[in-house]
């Protein structure tokens, strides 16, 4: 009787007399291994899944949020590189280098000095042109004064002709006298003869001084043509003589304008040819962000627009930069080796076509843009095309 009474107490309580007995031991000092182990581990993880859950949807948000107020007008490619308009140093003049002034890295300003070619050879080619334009001039100065010879030989031509003629007037004279007294039979036959050969003479003397005198001008022409050949050689000489001096300054090579040094190719001795790649010169103001945009991309892409640089190089850099221009044609189109689609099996591929990006010279001097670094570009196509231009660097 007493267990049937136990077994029908414990029936009506329940559950929640079973409950309470573990409570029971608890409060008496039960050990805690006595609760349900999957119980605790359920309990723990409720309030890490609400976290998970909430941090994932405060992320989609602000990602959400950040592509509809942005991320859906900018326009981006990682096809993107830093570059610069590099200037190859190259010998014009061929020998052996005498000295070298710079190294690599090294900043240069507009005429400094990069290296020098041994000018020995060149020295003596200007001294050689410049005897020759001096024996040349000689030349020329001697023949004009044969040319002052001449014209005196024309004067005393004509001064002859003056004299001729007016002793042909005087024969003539003579003979008509002569004649006259003939008739009255006053002189001989003879001195008649006399003065008829008298006056031929004189005659044939005025025509032997008329042709000195032509022969006396021709010699004047002839002289002033040769003067005039002499003159045109001595401009050649003269020409010469400057290209010599060019030469000359070529084997000083200095730089064209300012910028730092790299891919130094010479050394003291070395012997160069014309043409030879001697170094390279990076013109740092010229620095500039070409990037490659697929076709798809360059619809909404026009010349003023903002953009956004990252800099692989310098994470914490945000450079602004400006949309300067389009290629007018894709990359393909320059290539060596461009492609023929017409013949044979066709895929297509999306093209890339370049942009070019203008930075703000203030930030180029920084030092921070290096031509060759990779980039990734992100053009804001809400801006005007019509904006200013303006850089700035964000850090």
């Amino acid at each position: 009787m007493a267990y049937r009474e136990e077994f029908e107490q414990g029936a009506k309580s329940g559950p929640e007399g079973a409950d309470e007995v573990p409570a029971t031991q608890a409060k008496q000092g039960a050990p805690e291994a006595a609760i349900p182990e999957a119980k605790k581990k359920g309990l723990s993880k409720k309030p890490l899944i609400l976290a998970v859950l909430a941090g994932a949807l405060a992320f989609g948000g602000y990602e959400g949020y950040e592509w509809w107020t942005n991320g859906r007008f900018m326009v981006s490619t990682e096809d993107a590189y830093v570059q610069a308009d590099i200037t190859i140093l190259s010998a014009k003049v061929s020998g052996y280098v005498q000295s070298v002034a710079v190294a690599n890295n090294q900043s240069v300003k507009a005429g400094d000095l990069i290296a020098k070619i041994d000018d020995g050879d060149y020295r003596f080619a200007l001294q050689s042109a410049k005897d020759k334009l001096a024996t040349q001039q000689s030349a020329v100065t001697r023949i004009g004064r044969q040319i002052e010879a001449g014209r005196a030989s024309v004067a005393q031509a004509q001064a002859q002709i003056t004299a001729a003629k007016a002793e042909a007037e005087r024969a003539e004279s003579d003979y008509a006298r002569q004649q006259q007294l003939a008739r009255s039979d006053f002189t001989s036959r003879a001195a008649l003869e006399n003065a008829k050969a008298a006056r031929d003479r004189a005659q044939a003397n005025v025509q032997s001084t008329e042709a000195a005198l032509a022969a006396a001008k021709s010699n004047v022409d002839v002289l002033a043509a040769q003067q005039n050949e002499a003159q045109r050689v001595a401009a050649e000489q003269q020409t010469a003589v400057e290209k010599a001096e060019r030469d000359l300054t070529f084997t000083e090579i200095r730089a064209p304008v300012d910028g730092v040094i790299g891919n130094k190719a010479m050394e003291v001795g070395t012997y160069v040819q014309p043409g030879a790649r001697l170094a390279a010169l990076v013109p740092m103001t010229s620095v500039h962000v070409d990037a490659n945009f697929k076709e798809t991309q360059i619809a909404s892409l026009k010349v003023g627009q903002k953009v956004h640089i990252e800099v692989d190089a310098f994470p914490d850099a945000d450079v602004v930069g400006t949309v300067e221009s389009v290629s007018p044609a894709s990359g393909a189109v320059f290539s060596l080796l461009p492609p023929e689609n017409a013949t044979g099996n066709f895929t297509k591929i999306v093209q890339r076509v370049p942009v070019r990006v203008s930075v703000n010279p203030e930030i180029v001097q920084q030092g921070i843009l290096r031509p060759g670094l990779s980039v990734v570009v992100d053009v804001d196509t809400r801006t005007s095309a019509d904006a200013e231009k303006t850089a700035s660097l964000k850090e």
